[in-house]
């Protein structure tokens, strides 16, 4: 017998293989019928097989091999891509439609941060996207991020976009990956607290790798993700799981007294809030879980007595401020931020004391 060579007959990947198989027949000179009388086997499952209605199993993969001399796995493997092939086809089908859905994100932003890569069909881009939230369309997607309960800081000036603050939160979360945390433990974490406090004073070279070691240490993951478009984010805080906090920062208002403030106003929902919440900081609304979390972040900041006793004594120049900032062990810009933000200092004075910090 001539030996056969799998790759004689190679149609087209979406082909269903009964149409090898009646090239073989016609080839041959056999009709359906005598080869279903040679297997054992309905005509009408030869005719099905040939149509593409019905599927080659290993099973009758085997038969083909007896009677036509075809090793059994060529047939197996033509009617595995055939399969993946239809498969395709419908996913393609399923990627077009969900083209619209992938154009309210600000895909642009994460290709050039490196989220996904930089595919130029829609089609692509759809695809991309769905790998990089981790789900299998669209509807699992509205599924799962329209679950998140959120507390939101919300101003008349700025409106963020959903889609944007879920590809945000999802940098996030990849980025925690990255980062090996201990369980979680609440004195642990405050006086992990205590040492990024006198961090602040530091650039951030030193104190963005020393922060995030520190907070992994109690239990915290703490990310830095620049903004995406529409975003408007500042901060965010969620549970990763029940063991893990993660505290994501965007360092969207760039000064470091913004930059602190935010930090430790996510820290005090870790500390004060519960596990089930995703705390948005984007400046939109704010309610008592807000101000409970401003409250906290201000005074661990700034004692409330120390910042008291600074403020009666009317004392507010550039030279008084550096000094009572020193003497507490923060950065000035810190204490410039919090008299402006309880109208004691004008927003146009001292500002030479604040630190800006750019993204690299």
């Amino acid at each position: 017998m001539a030996e056969y060579i799998e790759n004689q007959y190679a149609p087209d990947f979406v082909s269903p293989p009964g149409e090898t198989l009646q090239e073989l027949l016609e080839e041959r000179k056999l009709s359906q019928a005598e080869l279903a009388a040679r297997m054992g086997r309905p005509k009408k499952t030869i005719n099905e097989i040939i149509k593409g209605k019905a599927a080659i199993t290993p099973e009758t993969a085997l038969e083909l091999e007896l009677v036509l001399g075809v090793p059994a796995n060529f047939w197996n493997a033509r009617e595995s891509n055939y399969r993946a092939g239809l498969a395709r086809a419908a996913q393609q089908e399923r990627l077009q439609r969900q083209v619209k859905w992938m154009q309210r994100f600000p895909v642009k932003d994460l290709v050039a941060g490196g989220w996904i890569p930089p595919v130029k069909k829609a089609e692509e881009k759809v695809l991309a996207l769905l790998t990089f939230f981790g789900v299998a369309s669209d509807e699992q997607w509205n599924s799962l991020y329209n679950s998140y309960g959120a507390a939101f800081r919300k101003s008349a000036a700025f409106e963020s976009s959903p889609e944007a603050l879920a590809a945000w939160l999802r940098c996030g979360v990849i980025e925690a990956g990255e980062i090996e945390c201990q369980d979680f433990d609440a004195d642990k974490f405050v006086d992990r607290l205590q040492a990024i406090r006198d961090l602040t004073t530091q650039h951030p070279n030193v104190f963005q790798p020393e922060m995030t070691r520190l907070a992994a240490s109690s239990g915290v993951a703490v990310t830095f993700v620049p903004q995406l478009k529409n975003s408007r984010v500042s901060g965010a805080t969620r549970w990763l799981n029940p063991s893990t906090a993660l505290i994501q920062l965007s360092l969207r208002y760039k000064s470091d007294d913004h930059f602190w403030f935010t930090f430790f106003h996510e820290a005090a929902h870790i500390l004060l809030h519960g596990k089930k919440l995703i705390f948005l900081e984007t400046a939109e609304h704010e309610g008592k879980l807000e101000r409970e979390a401003n409250r906290w972040a201000a005074d661990f900041l700034i004692p409330a007595e120390a910042y008291d006793e600074f403020v009666c004594g009317n004392q507010l120049g550039s030279k008084w401020i550096s000094a009572f900032a020193k003497e507490i062990g923060i950065a000035p810009g810190i204490v410039v931020g919090r008299l402006q933000h309880d109208g004691i200092l004008p927003y146009n004075r001292c500002n030479e004391l604040k630190c800006r910090f750019e993204w690299v």
